[in-house]
């Protein structure tokens, strides 16, 4: 005869977020990993002369052996200056090419080593640092003398148990919608402070992103995505989608789900899917905080949970003195780590809603 209300949709993409070391700041550094993918691009090409950017031409060094992406044959580089690589063919290996294109992708094959080497290919782990502010959290649960008298409540222990569960679902909720569309907000004497999320770090300058060009969601885009997350070095091994594109996307399964007839439950939703760059699992998360038109596939090691040193969430007595009543308090500061954002995170946007693709798959 308590509350028995129910949060409905329970939020999923904070559960990916792991416990860090203690922030001691309000401002929350972290080491960014040096993740390098093991590809360049041809920004401009004159003969055997190819330029790339600064952040691939220190992939590179001489001797490294490059491959087009696509085509068999093997080049080798036999001098960098600054950004300009200069490269010859080693081996056609069966192919016409005897250059590389402007905006040709060159997949890195290996560097050779001499033999009785002092230095081998050099990698960095430290690629700079990273920031995320503090932010605080609070939830006041409140029972008055009249409610806690009136037995249509219940008992009084059974009331506060339950107003304290669905206050820290609540919280639980705030955590998850600041996760994914937070503005770091550092506090001043005008602005409290705030914490950033997804959109935030995955929508930098130099991130990575897929159009869907309008078109529902499919096995195609995703694996799209994954080849510009593992380009980047990253492992993309999470898909955040709203519930719909779930359907849409576990659509696409359908037929390949085999029930088996000891089975107690039957339906075809696909939590699971195979990427085919990697040949690894690829599991679905379906969050309905996220915008039905967009889809994020992630590495999701670079997520993290920090709270303030002392400070994090937890729920104490909050009664004052003379008060009618009871009241509890829900309290915590702490911010959440997006590690290597431009190489772990990727955006799926304007994918046709999942109505119109539900709609579409019915008719």
């Amino acid at each position: 005869d308590v509350l028995s209300t129910v949060i409905a949709d329970q939020p999923r993409f904070i559960n990916l977020f792991v416990r860090r070391a203690d922030a001691t700041q309000t401002t929350h550094e972290w080491l960014e990993d040096g993740i390098s993918g093991r590809s360049v691009a041809v920004a401009s090409i004159s003969g055997l002369n190819a330029t790339l950017s600064e952040a691939d031409a220190v992939k590179i060094v001489k001797g490294t052996q490059l491959t087009i992406a696509g085509d068999s044959a093997l080049f080798e580089v036999t001098n960098v200056a600054d950004t300009v690589a200069t490269l010859k063919l080693v081996a056609a290996n069966g192919s016409a090419k005897e250059a590389p294109g402007e905006g040709d992708i060159l997949n890195i094959v290996s560097t050779p080593i001499i033999e009785g080497s002092t230095k081998g290919e050099e990698t960095h782990h430290q690629g700079g640092v990273e920031y995320n502010y503090t932010q605080i959290f609070r939830k006041e649960i409140v029972l008055t003398g009249t409610a806690l008298a009136v037995n249509v409540y219940g008992s009084t222990d059974n009331a506060l148990t339950q107003q304290t569960r669905f206050a820290l679902q609540e919280l639980t909720r705030d955590l998850n919608r600041v996760a994914l569309f937070g503005h770091r907000t550092k506090a001043t004497t005008t602005s409290n402070g705030a914490a950033g999320g997804l959109y935030e770090f995955g929508l930098q300058a130099d991130g990575l992103g897929v159009d869907g060009g309008g078109k529902a969601i499919d096995s195609y885009i995703v694996n799209d995505a994954a080849q510009a997350l593992l380009g980047a070095g990253a492992t993309p091994s999470t898909l955040i989608v709203s519930p719909g594109q779930a359907r849409v996307l576990s659509a696409e399964y359908k037929d390949k789900v085999t029930i088996q007839r000891s089975d107690d439950r039957r339906g075809a939703y696909v939590a699971n899917i195979i990427n085919a760059i990697t040949g690894g699992l690829m599991t679905i998360y379906a969050d309905p905080d996220v915008p039905d038109t967009d889809a994020w596939l992630v590495d999701p090691a670079g997520f993290g949970l920090s709270n303030l040193k002392g400070r994090a969430i937890s729920d104490e007595d909050a009664t004052p003195k003379g008060f009618d009543g009871i009241k509890r308090m829900a309290l915590g500061e702490l911010t959440f780590e997006f590690k290597n954002a431009k190489q772990r995170l990727c955006r799926i946007k304007n994918l046709l809603s999942s109505k119109e693709a539900i709609a579409a798959l019915r008719g």
